[in-house]
């Protein structure tokens, strides 16, 4: 999605992860019935090499649909004492505020999962930190990502910034900052959650006190670069961080990149999963999404966006019928070569 990424390495740099090296003796030739003599062998593609389906998954969550999201996973603890609570005391919050549609009105959001919300998705992200950082296992981090170390700013880190957890305000000003400045779109800022969660399975690291302000800024330069055509510059963050060099900005950039095994592909699946994961999180934390009532000028743009999807679809299912009448009407098929890829 989006342009292309590119940095500049050094031999002086940090190491690269060691990758598992696939030996050609694991994964012989294999052939199959159907294949002629006169076709040749079977190569096993390089899918056909990877790790099973179900252990992918659970591994690296980011990178499949059906596997559920980190920070949903540790969002659930809060959500069922929040309930807990207000069953027990009664309360409702956020229930009598709520809009409902009637048969007079319809109220709709404005975000939707190609063009979602700036604001609120924004707000939704920096919550799905909130939890990472609250409900964190442990305290693994690494060296480029150390505040102390790498300061983001000339002012003194206080002695306990290791200890106290940020508050979501907090969180969300940071990264808002950050968008704002740069004028990043809010699809980028999943693509951010979808990076960020990617380098804690990846590198085996937590993000807590100490790192997050490091991890959210890696992610974001990672993320705008990779979905933006026209991506900010790192010496433009250095514009927004008026205390950071440039060099710094690099360094971390090649360890994020290192890190994530140069894996910064985003399927289109995985990215609607977090969207999705994202407007539960709000449900979940009373953070609705502004709602407006449906206007016959709103409601008219709808309708002409979904007949344009459906002669769409009917192009293709046409185009698909074609392909496979011609295939059926094929007299006296021959093997075909196999395609190497």
């Amino acid at each position: 999605m989006g342009g292309s990424v590119s940095c500049c390495f050094s031999p002086g740099e940090s190491p690269k992860l060691h990758r598992r090296h696939v030996d050609l003796d694991e994964c012989p030739i294999t052939t199959t019935e159907d294949v002629s003599e006169d076709t040749g062998t079977y190569l096993q593609h390089i899918s056909d090499r990877e790790l099973p389906d179900e252990l992918a998954q659970e591994a690296n969550p980011s990178d499949h649909p059906r596997a559920s999201t980190l920070f949903l996973n540790k969002s659930q603890t809060d959500v069922r004492e929040k309930r807990k609570s207000n069953y027990m005391n009664h309360m409702s919050p956020g229930l009598l505020t709520k809009k409902y549609s009637s048969c007079s009105t319809i109220f709709i959001d404005d975000s939707t999962v190609s063009q979602p919300n700036l604001k609120s998705t924004i707000r939704c992200v920096a919550l799905a930190i909130y939890y990472h950082i609250k409900n964190r296992d442990s305290n693994r981090s690494l060296d480029i990502f150390d505040e102390k170390k790498h300061p983001l700013s000339r002012e003194k880190v206080p002695d306990d910034y290791s200890v106290v957890d940020p508050e979501h305000k907090l969180i969300y000003r940071f990264i808002r900052t950050l968008f704002s400045s740069a004028q990043l779109t809010a699809e980028c800022a999943i693509v951010t959650l979808v990076y960020l969660e990617r380098l804690l399975t990846y590198a085996e690291i937590d993000i807590c006190p100490s790192n997050w302000k490091r991890i959210v800024l890696g992610a974001i330069l990672l993320a705008s670069k990779v979905w933006d055509d026209q991506a900010v510059w790192n010496v433009d963050y250095c514009q927004i961080l008026k205390d950071i060099t440039v060099e710094d900005m690099n360094e971390m950039e090649r360890h994020f990149l290192e890190l994530l095994q140069f894996n910064i592909n985003v399927p289109a699946s995985v990215y609607a999963k977090y969207y999705f994961d994202l407007r539960s999180l709000a449900d979940d934390n009373n953070l609705s999404f502004p709602l407006e009532p449906l206007s016959n000028k709103r409601a008219q743009k709808l309708e002409a966006i979904s007949r344009l999807c459906e002669d769409k679809y009917k192009d293709l299912s046409k185009s698909a019928m074609r392909r496979s009448m011609s295939a059926d009407n094929m007299i006296g098929i021959k093997n075909s070569q196999a395609v190497l890829s």
